[in-house]
């Protein structure tokens, strides 16, 4: 087919932001003295925003790229031509398809053109008559990548920081060649990696050094001259002069031992699914059926099982939902955080107190050294807690530097930034001071007490608190108003939320200041009211006190572990307990206890735990299974109402719209999309399921217990 052919699907988009395919005529440099190796078309896809705004691939753009790429087909069958590349405006080669565009495909039929529309432009690239190159000069996401794959041959900038196929993370498959391509590229356990594994570990992304590691790339160039070196790279192909490797490759037909890591892969796959989403998400079971189907695929029956795939998953309900927290959400509400003040009011911080340096002091001190790039001073009660704290930051960055994460000046700058006093005098001249101290409400307001004493005025305090209150913190300090929330989740580095928490007296150039670090600090900060537990942490333990209660009540550990299987949580909620720790889960959920009443169950049976000493209910048996030891069993008392899974599962799902409705209420958040990207970004809770806010609606409960749901019907 003609990329006109699709011009049915393009006319139903007029207000698309189209990246446009620009072609440029370049005379290759000559090999070894030789004269010039020919004219070469760099096609560069530019959507003529400014740098910061993304390029992305909807109907008109992939129309438009497709009858460049024909044209260039034509010039090529005239000798005109040695060679095309791909290349895109500064930073980005494309952010993959338009998300907003394909959320609007309502007919299935026009869902398929559009998975037809982009095997149809690709597979142009791969049969031009001559070779074909992408130079990946930055962000290369999902259909972005795919461009690339489907090239004869690429380069990348070691500057490109976000190649990746997130498609499983989003709802959809690789389905513009990359589940066909990517393994016999770099093999399937590399593939799984990139299409299962990072996709579902908050999207994670890989370097352009990372990339070409793996053998998505033939060559990888520094960003000051990426373009001229990738000419001058593709000039020696052309003449013969360069040998590409791919050592991950995989060759047809699949040798014993290729067919073998194929179905490894592809049981590592299942696994890492069941483990991370309980099998509740269709899009990752989707790629595993055409990962483990495609082995013995053509590329074009590969290609109609992906178009085929990509039309029924536009249609999913998981899909809108997907579309609804990664794009309203993460991607445009987390950037303009909803009753933050002015950014302009925020003061500079030039300079950072960290008190404590315990494991999370350490975390708060190595991510402001490493992203403010500020001098960090951390303090303790003796100078070896202070010593151990710092070594503790100076061994994380030596382990960075280990994994080639960050250059040897950066490690070296990281560690002389970050200090330690036994004095809190360290901290007179600091702009923003953090505490990381035991969560008791006494204990922190002494240590605001003894800050306050030695900095300035203008010196903001904050306070990591998962539950107290900040009002109280606050409340004997001379300068109240300089006193905000500033909640991290952990592990510090990779949880992206941040709540901060305004209590009545905190003014607007703390609460600018706070969220400008945030940004700063690259964390998505949500604004709260001060109440018990804020929000990540009252939604979670509220579904874990009706977990805990069904358990006390006698329903068997296995059927209350379980039940919540079809939220597809990324973990359990006794595993979560254990994570947690069963101390500091009992202790926040008294807090609520004493703040909200019953609502929030204090087990008996944790306690027991507790006073035993006992870390976690399960232990592990040899063989892998769970199992609650004799000795454990025997300190534990229940009762003789036991749950059901699904009457659990049902009593969880009203207990959390009857919280979240209260905290409505409340004014602890803006609005209900507040709390949605608070339990994405903070609990991890599941993209397919848009928002617990949506799921709850879908399932009823926000009917059943609040008489309405938490969103319009549409």
């Amino acid at each position: 087919m003609s990329a006109q052919d699709f011009n049915k699907l393009a006319v139903l988009f007029p207000d698309e932001v189209v990246t446009h395919s620009f072609v440029q005529d370049i005379a290759l440099p000559g090999v070894d003295g030789a004269p010039s190796a020919g004219t070469f078309a760099l096609i560069t896809l530019d959507n003529g925003l400014d740098h910061r705004r993304p390029t992305t691939l909807g109907p008109n753009t992939l129309v438009e790229l497709g009858t460049v790429l024909e044209a260039q087909r034509e010039r090529a069958a005239r000798g005109e031509i040695v060679g095309v590349g791909v290349t895109g405006k500064p930073f980005f080669l494309a952010a993959g398809a338009d998300l907003s565009a394909v959320k609007s495909l309502k007919d299935p039929e026009a869902a398929l053109w559009m998975a037809q529309l982009g095997h149809d432009v690709y597979s142009t690239l791969n049969a031009l008559g001559v070779p074909s190159f992408v130079f990946i000069n930055g962000v290369a996401l999902g259909g972005g990548l795919e461009i690339a794959l489907n090239a004869n041959y690429r380069t990348v900038s070691t500057g490109a920081g976000a190649l990746a196929l997130p498609e499983a993370f989003l709802g959809l498959v690789p389905g513009w060649g990359g589940v066909y391509l990517l393994p016999r590229l770099i093999g399937p356990s590399n593939a799984v990696t990139v299409m299962i594994e990072s996709s579902l570990s908050n999207n994670r992304t890989l370097s352009g050094p990372a990339a070409y590691k793996l053998g998505i790339a033939d060559a990888l160039f520094e960003p000051a001259d990426f373009l001229e070196q990738s000419l001058i790279w593709a000039a020696r192909v052309l003449a013969g002069a360069e040998s590409v490797s791919r050592p991950n490759a995989v060759s047809e037909p699949l040798s014993e031992e290729n067919s073998a890591a194929w179905d490894a892969a592809v049981v590592r796959a299942k696994a890492f699914v069941e483990a991370k989403t309980s099998n509740a998400a269709p899009a990752p079971a989707k790629v595993i059926e055409l990962l483990e189907k495609g082995k013995h695929f053509t590329k074009a029956e590969s290609f109609a099982a992906e178009d085929a795939a990509l039309a029924e998953l536009m249609g999913t309900p998981q899909f809108r939902d997907t579309v609804y927290a990664f794009l309203d959400l993460v991607q445009k509400r987390a950037k303009k955080p909803a009753g933050a003040p002015d950014p302009k009011l925020a003061r500079p911080v030039t300079k950072v107190g960290v008190v404590g340096a315990g494991l999370m002091a350490g975390q708060f001190a190595l991510l402001f050294a490493r992203q403010l790039k500020v001098p960090v001073v951390m303090t303790d009660i003796d100078q070896e807690r202070v010593d151990k704290g710092v070594a503790y930051v100076h061994g994380e960055v030596d382990k960075l530097l280990a994994k080639g994460r960050i250059s040897q000046d950066a490690a070296n700058r990281t560690k002389a930034l970050v200090t330690g006093s036994a004095s809190k005098e360290a901290f007179f001249d600091a702009d923003f001071v953090i505490e990381a101290v035991f969560e008791e409400l006494s204990v922190k307001k002494a240590v605001f007490a003894q800050v306050e004493a030695v900095v300035s005025p203008e010196c903001i305090l904050a306070t990591n608190t998962s539950s107290l209150s900040v009002t109280a913190m606050a409340a004997d300090l001379l300068h109240p108003e300089r006193l905000v929330g500033f909640h991290f989740f952990n592990p510090v580095a990779l949880m992206p939320l941040l709540e901060i928490v305004r209590a009545p007296k905190t003014d607007d150039a703390v609460l600018a200041t706070a969220f400008a670090t945030a940004k700063a600090l690259r964390k998505s900060a949500v604004l709260v009211k001060d109440a018990a537990a804020f929000v990540v942490n009252r939604v979670l333990l509220r579904l874990m006190a009706e977990v805990s209660k069904a358990f006390d009540e006698g329903t068997d550990a296995h059927t209350a572990d379980t039940a919540l299987r079809p939220m597809g949580l990324p973990m359990t909620p006794f595993t979560l307990l254990a994570m947690v720790g069963i101390p500091v889960a009992q202790h926040v959920t008294e807090s609520l206890h004493a703040a909200f009443g019953d609502r929030f169950h204090v087990s008996a049976n944790q306690q027991a735990l507790i006073d035993a000493g006992i870390k976690a209910l399960w232990v592990k048996n040899e063989d892998g299974s769970l199992a609650i030891p004799a000795q454990t069993l025997a300190l534990l008392s229940f009762g003789n109402s036991p749950s059901s899974g699904d009457e659990l599962l049902r009593k969880t799902q009203d207990a959390l719209a009857e919280e979240i409705g209260l905290m409505l209420a409340e004014g602890v958040v803006a609005g209900p999309e507040d709390i949605d990207l608070c339990m994405i970004l903070g609990a991890g809770w599941p993209m397919h399921l848009g928002g617990i806010t949506p799921y709850l609606d879908r399932v009823g409960a926000s009917q059943r217990v609040n008489g309405k749901p938490f969103h319009p019907v549409v």
